[in-house]
Parts: C-alpha cells; sequence; structure tokens
C-alpha cells in the first residue's frame, strides 16, 4: 500500500507508527494537485486501485479560509483523476477490468434536511451550504464525469459524521474530550439541537472495503451509522462517559456554553444506507454508545498523542474561531 499525504496541519506521522517497519506500506509526501509527482508514483507502484481521501474537510475553517477547499477538493480532485485517467488508460485490458478509483466524499454534499424529511439517498439532489461542502459537490461531479465521459471505473461514497481514535481535535468529539479533561469550556453552537448521523470510524473503513471490493463502476453508495443525534446530546453523552472514566468530583457537563452559531450551519443530516445493505451486504456493527466509549478511552489512554499534535497553528485557529463566539474553548 502507498500513502500519499501533504502532511498539513492536521497530518501526523505518529498516526502510521504501527506500519513503520511493515515492507507492504509505502509512504510518500506529497500533494494530490502535483499532477507529476501523483503520475510518478502510479508508475513505480502500479496500483490496483486509487482511494481518494485527501481533503479540505473542516466546515468551520472552510468559512474563515475558502480557498484552500477549492485547491485541494477541486483542483486537487481534478489532477489526481488526470494522472489516474493516464495511467488507466495504458493498462492492459484484463488490468483496466480490475481497477478501481474509489472517492470518499459526505452527506454534507446533499444540504440540510428538515425535522421530518427523508433521510438523504443516492438520488437526492446536491444542495451544499458552505465552502466545504460545495468544494466536495463539484469533486464529486467531476469523479462522476470521468466515469461517463472516460470510462474510468470510479465508485463514490458519501458518509455521514465520523468518529473515534486518532480524530483531529478540531472535531467535535474529541474537542469536547479535551476540553473537558482541561476543565475547560465545552462549546456548543446556537441551541445544540443541529443533528448529525454518526459513524464509528472503523465501520467506515469496513465499508470502505466492501465498496472497493463489490461496489459496481459509476455507482455512489451513502454510508451511515444509524445513529442521528442532536449536538447537545452527543456532548452530554461524552460528559456522561468522562465522569465514568475520568471522574473530577463535578460533573462535566457544568462546562457546556452556548455560543453564537456559526453562518449556514445545517440543521440536520441523515443517511439512507439501504443500498450498500442490500447490494453489498454492509451495516454498521457498533452502536453510538459502545463506540464513544471507545472513543473517550483511547483519547484518554493517548494524551501524549493529543499533545504532539494540537500545535501552535491549532491554539491559534481555536482562538480565531471560538473566541469570536464569545468562548476560547
Amino acid at each position: 500500500m502507498v500513502n500519499l499525504d501533504k502532511l498539513t496541519y492536521a497530518g501526523n506521522l505518529e498516526n502510521l507508527a504501527s506500519l513503520k517497519e511493515d515492507p507492504r506500506h509505502v509512504f510518500v509526501r506529497g500533494d494530490i494537485a502535483d499532477q507529476a509527482l501523483v503520475r510518478g508514483v502510479l508508475e513505480r507502484f502500479r496500483p490496483r486501485a486509487v482511494v481518494h481521501f485527501a481533503a479540505e474537510s473542516h466546515v468551520d475553517r472552510s468559512i474563515l479560509g475558502p480557498e484552500a477547499f477549492i485547491q485541494t477538493n477541486m483542483v486537487g480532485t481534478f489532477r489526481l483523476l488526470e494522472a489516474v485517467r493516464e495511467f488507466w488508460e495504458k493498462l492492459s485490458a484484463s488490468e483496466k477490468d480490475g481497477f478501481r478509483f474509489l472517492h470518499i466524499s459526505t452527506d454534507e454534499v446533499y444540504g440540510s434536511l428538515g425535522p421530518n424529511d427523508p433521510p438523504f439517498s443516492e438520488t437526492t439532489p446536491y444542495a451544499p451550504n458552505s465552502p466545504y461542502s460545495a468544494s466536495k459537490a463539484a469533486s464529486d461531479h467531476l469523479v462522476r464525469a470521468y466515469h461517463h465521459t472516460y470510462g474510468l471505473p470510479t465508485l463514490t461514497t458519501n458518509c455521514s459524521n465520523n468518529y473515534g481514535p486518532y480524530q483531529f481535535p478540531e472535531k467535535l468529539i474529541p474537542l469536547v474530550i479535551m476540553n473537558a479533561v482541561q476543565g475547560k469550556a465545552i462549546p456548543i453552537y446556537g441551541d445544540g439541537g443541529n443533528i448529525r448521523d454518526w459513524l464509528y470510524v472503523g465501520d467506515h473503513c469496513s465499508a470502505i472495503r466492501t465498496v472497493l471490493i463489490k461496489g459496481r463502476p459509476g455507482e455512489v453508495y451513502n454510508i451511515g451509522g444509524n445513529s442521528e443525534k442532536t449536538n447537545l446530546e452527543v456532548v452530554r453523552t461524552v460528559c456522561g462517559v468522562l465522569d465514568e472514566l475520568h471522574p473530577t468530583g463535578a460533573p462535566h457537563n457544568r462546562l457546556l456554553t452556548f455560543v453564537q452559531d456559526r453562518p449556514g450551519h445545517d440543521r440536520r443530516y441523515a443517511i439512507d444506507a439501504r443500498k450498500i445493505g442490500s447490494e453489498l451486504g454492509w451495516g454498521p456493527r457498533e452502536n453510538f454508545e459502545g463506540g464513544l466509549f471507545k472513543t473517550v478511552e483511547w483519547f484518554l489512554a493517548h494524551s501524549h498523542w493529543v499533545e504532539s499534535v494540537v500545535s501552535g497553528e491549532y491554539q491559534r485557529w481555536i482562538e480565531v474561531n471560538y473566541g469570536e463566539r464569545g468562548v476560547v474553548a
């Protein structure tokens, strides 16, 4: 396996420590927007599949600085597709048939749901509402176009909110864990009523493997965890687990602090994952409570990892993003 990563602020080679001595794993530092580099990697290692995770992915950052999202998610995906297409077109007929380009996307491309709307399906019209989701929607359209125009055997997955070990602490669940452990305010946007479907990272990985092996080229598969929760529910549940695993003599939910909502905050996401279940036989194994308990346990046991990734640049961003809303996380 070849791992190509630019190692931006959220990248951390320590996450790959368990693979350091594995001869089957090769790390290459680079940018998917560097078409010549990608072309060279493809020619050297001759992969049977490309799994495209690379993305700028945090909505708040896209609001404060959208250009990086356009460059990575749109331009980067285009250049990656071009390099892969050139490589794929030179393969033998049997190699072409077995090759796959799997594009990892998000449920945010579908926009926002009302409280009684049916969940997002693979045929839900796109209606992105943030620079992040708009850039991901554009990348989805590019992937679709390369399949229909050039015949490139693409697959696209749109997943719900992930959580689990190694998640960068700008995301809700690790941010709550970190702040609670340090006795800092836990910021909650608006009234905390925004709803997301939560997917444990291990289940997401198993879904990706399933789509890569069984998915039909040109198809889209929605991946969800069957766990719709309001942000307030999520935060209170995290605090409850911390009360059990990291007691401080007072409930952690005393730190809850409601702050000004972010612009264009989508109210509800929900995933209809029946297609991947009926066609490919996949379903999530982890329920939210069990996955969350594992996640909190992991972060409490890996405080050194947290300290290593929380850089000065990250702290400056926290101060800008949350300081303007009346709290510094």
